[in-house]
C-alpha cells in the first residue's frame, strides 16, 4: 500500500492553496443590526457583521471544532478536484473511513483514500492536545476484505492511504477559535505510534510532538512491521462491532 508520490504531491501542493475561512456562526438577526448593509470586500464584510452582533462563535470543543474543519477540508479538495479533467472523488460518510476517495487516470486509475484528522496544540506548542486517531483497529482494519457499514469499500480496496492532518492553536479571543493552522500529509504508518489514541475506544494513535508528525517520524520502522503490530493487537470486538460482522459475513456467505 505505498503511497502514491503523484497523489501526495499534488495533496501537499493543493492544501498549501488553502485559507482558512471559518469565521463565526451567523446570527439572522443582530444585536445591533440595521440595513441595508454594505461592504466593499470579504474582510469589511466580516467585520461589519461582528460589529453588528451576527456572529456566534465556533465552539471551542475539540471534537465539534475539527469535525467543522473536516468538512471545511473536504469542501475545498472537491473544489480542487473540480477543476480537474482526470480525476474522480467521492465524499465518505461523516463517521466512515475514509473522509474522501479520489481516483481517476491522474492517479493511475486506482481508488486511493484521503481521511483529514484536527488535533489542537497543547500549552507548550511543542506537541498535540490528544493522540491524534489513525484508524479504528477492531472494524475495518482488523477485517480488510470486508465491506463495512460507512466505508465506500473495503480498507485493502485502496492503493494507498494518506492522512491530511491539521493542527491548530486554540484563539479563544476570535469567534473563529483557530489560530496558526498548521496541515501536513502523510502516510498514516509514517506518523504512527505503539499507543492506542484512548482507553476506552478501540482507536490506533498517532505520535504526539509536532515535530515527529511534521517530520513523518513514526515509531514503525517500515509499513510492515506498522500492519504486523496492530493486525496483532487485542482490541475489544464488542457486542455491536460482532453483531456487524456477523452480518457481513452472513451476506457474504
Amino acid at each position: 500500500m505505498a503511497a502514491n508520490p503523484l497523489l501526495q504531491s499534488w495533496l501537499r501542493e493543493a492544501v498549501a492553496r488553502y485559507e482558512l475561512d471559518l469565521v463565526a456562526v451567523f446570527r439572522k438577526y443582530g444585536a445591533n443590526a440595521t440595513w441595508p448593509l454594505t461592504a466593499r470586500n470579504a474582510d469589511e464584510l466580516v467585520a461589519t457583521l461582528e460589529a453588528r452582533g451576527h456572529f456566534v462563535a465556533l465552539p471551542k470543543e475539540p471534537a465539534a471544532l475539527a469535525n467543522i474543519l473536516e468538512v471545511s477540508l473536504v469542501d475545498f479538495l472537491l473544489e480542487e478536484i473540480a477543476r480537474l479533467d482526470d480525476v474522480t472523488a467521492e465524499r465518505g460518510t461523516e463517521r466512515g473511513y475514509p473522509d474522501l476517495e479520489l481516483g481517476g487516470e491522474r492517479f493511475g486509475g486506482e481508488h486511493h483514500a484521503v481521511d483529514i484528522k484536527v488535533a489542537r496544540r497543547n500549552r507548550t506548542g511543542s506537541a498535540t492536545q490528544s493522540r491524534i486517531t489513525l484508524y479504528t483497529g477492531n472494524t475495518y482494519f482488523r477485517y480488510p476484505q470486508l465491506p463495512w457499514p460507512g466505508s465506500l469499500r473495503p480498507f485493502d480496496d485502496y492503493a494507498s492511504h494518506l492522512d491530511l492532518i491539521g493542527i491548530y492553536t486554540l484563539d479563544e479571543t476570535t469567534p473563529s477559535r483557530i489560530r496558526d493552522l498548521e496541515l501536513l500529509v502523510h502516510e498514516p504508518w509514517r506518523i504512527a505510534s505503539r499507543k492506542r489514541s484512548s482507553t476506552t475506544r478501540e482507536y490506533l494513535g498517532a505520535v504526539t510532538h509536532l515535530d515527529d508528525l511534521r517530520a513523518g517520524h513514526g515509531e514503525f520502522e517500515t509499513e510492515a512491521e506498522f500492519y504486523d503490530f496492530w493486525r496483532r493487537y487485542p482490541f475489544t470486538i464488542g457486542r455491536a462491532t460482532q453483531q456487524q460482522l456477523d452480518k457481513i459475513l452472513r451476506t457474504r456467505d
